[in-house]
C-alpha cells in the first residue's frame, strides 16, 4: 500500500479492499500530511528564510508607528485543535490597526446580523483607496465595505452602548475573547492617531451626512481610532485568526466567541478587501482570507485547519507587511492551507 502527497492534492496510488478502506486511507494520508512536526517545520523555515529581509518601511503618517522597531519579526500558527506554533519575536506588541476591522465586524454581525451590514454599509470593493472620500461621494455612502475606512467607522458606530466607554468595553471585550487574554490600548499610538485623524473625521461626517452613521460621528471616529490602537502580539493575532478558522470558537480557551453562521460572510469580506489595493493579488496567490494592518501585522485563515499571523512593521507600497506576506504564503503553501485546493481520491478500477 503506497501513498503520494504532493503540493496540491492527496492521491492514493493503490487501493485495497472496500470503499471504506479507501476512505480510511485518504484520512490517514491527510493526517500524516498535517503532523505537528510539519507545522513547526513550516513556521521555522519561513522565519529563517525571511528574517534577514529588509524591504519596505514603517508607516509614518501616524508618527508613533514610525518609531516601532523595524527589525521586529514574529510568526505564530494555531490549529483548530488548539496547538500553538511560534517562532521569532512573538511577545513584542504592536497596534492592531486595520486588523481591528475584522473583529469589530464580527461584533456587528453577532449583534445585528448580515442584512444590517449589507444594507447600511455594503460588502463590495470600492475601486478606490481605503480612505477615499471620492468613493463616499460616488456611492452616497453606500457600496462601501467594512474594511475601508468609511465602512469601518460606520461599523464601529453600529455597536450599541449607553456611553462611549460602554461601547468600547464591548469592542475590546470582543477582541480579548478572540485573543484569549485581556488586551489593552497603546495610549501613545491612540494619542498620535487622534492628533492626525482629520481625514477620518471628514469621512465620518460625510457618512453621517448620507445617513449611514446615524448619530455622533465624532464619537464614532474616536472609538474607531481607539480600537486601532489596541496592542497585540503575533500569538494573539494567530489565536484570533484560528478562532475564525474554528467556526467562531477559540481553540485555545474553548470559548464560543461568535456564532458559526457569521464566519463565512466575515471571511468573504476578508477575501475581497483584506489587503488594501493588493487584495486580489493576495487571494490569487494564496486563496486565504486575510487582513493586514499598517502596524505590521497580517492574519490569515485556512478554514477548518489553522490561523496564521506574522508581525513585521516595514510595509510595501500597498500598506502590507513585506515579510509577513511572504512568510504566511510560504507556510500556507507548505501545509496546503489554500481552501481552494482539495484532496482527490482516485476512481475505483
Amino acid at each position: 500500500m503506497m501513498s503520494l502527497v504532493n503540493r496540491h492534492s492527496v492521491r492514493i496510488v493503490r487501493l485495497v479492499g472496500t470503499s471504506v478502506a479507501a476512505l480510511a486511507l485518504v484520512a490517514l494520508v491527510s493526517v500524516w500530511a498535517q503532523t505537528p512536526n510539519r507545522f513547526e517545520a513550516a513556521v521555522k523555515a519561513a522565519y529563517a528564510k525571511y528574517k534577514d529581509l529588509h524591504e519596505g518601511k514603517n508607516a509614518d503618517y501616524i508618527p508613533a508607528l514610525a518609531k516601532v522597531d523595524p527589525n521586529l519579526f514574529g510568526i505564530a500558527l494555531v490549529t483548530t485543535d488548539g496547538k500553538v506554533y511560534t517562532t521569532g519575536d512573538v511577545k513584542s506588541e504592536v497596534s492592531i490597526q486595520s486588523i481591528s476591522k475584522v473583529f469589530t465586524l464580527a461584533r456587528v454581525l453577532e449583534d445585528s446580523g448580515e442584512a444590517a451590514v449589507a444594507d447600511n454599509i455594503g460588502v463590495d470593493p470600492t475601486g478606490q483607496a481605503f480612505n477615499s472620500i471620492v468613493a463616499i461621494e460616488q456611492y452616497k455612502g453606500k457600496e462601501m465595505n467594512p474594511f475601508v475606512n468609511p465602512g469601518a467607522i460606520t461599523a464601529t458606530s453600529m455597536i450599541k452602548g449607553a456611553t462611549p466607554d460602554a461601547i468600547f468595553a464591548k469592542i475590546i471585550g470582543t477582541y480579548s475573547d478572540f485573543a484569549g487574554r485581556p488586551l489593552s490600548v497603546n495610549q501613545e499610538v491612540y494619542k498620535s492617531e487622534s492628533e492626525t485623524n482629520q481625514r477620518n473625521q471628514a469621512i465620518a461626517e460625510l457618512m453621517y451626512a448620507y445617513g449611514r452613521i446615524k448619530d455622533k460621528p465624532k464619537q464614532a471616529t474616536d472609538l474607531y481610532t481607539r480600537q486601532c490602537a489596541v496592542n497585540v502580539n503575533a500569538r494573539d493575532l494567530a489565536i484570533m485568526a484560528a478562532t475564525l478558522a474554528n467556526a467562531g470558537t477559540n481553540p485555545v480557551t474553548g470559548k464560543h466567541v461568535i456564532d458559526s453562521k457569521h464566519v463565512p460572510p466575515l471571511l468573504s469580506v476578508m477575501a475581497i478587501a483584506g489587503l488594501y489595493d493588493d487584495s486580489g493579488k493576495w487571494l490569487f496567490a494564496t486563496g486565504l482570507p486575510a487582513k493586514s494592518g499598517v502596524g505590521g501585522g497580517i492574519i490569515a485563515v485556512s478554514p477548518g485547519k489553522f490561523g496564521i499571523a506574522a508581525i513585521s512593521p516595514p510595509l510595501d507600497q500597498a500598506g502590507n507587511s513585506v515579510r509577513a506576506q511572504k512568510a504566511i504564503a510560504d507556510i500556507s503553501d507548505a501545509l496546503h492551507g489554500n481552501p481552494y485546493l482539495f484532496e482527490v481520491a482516485p476512481k475505483p478500477n
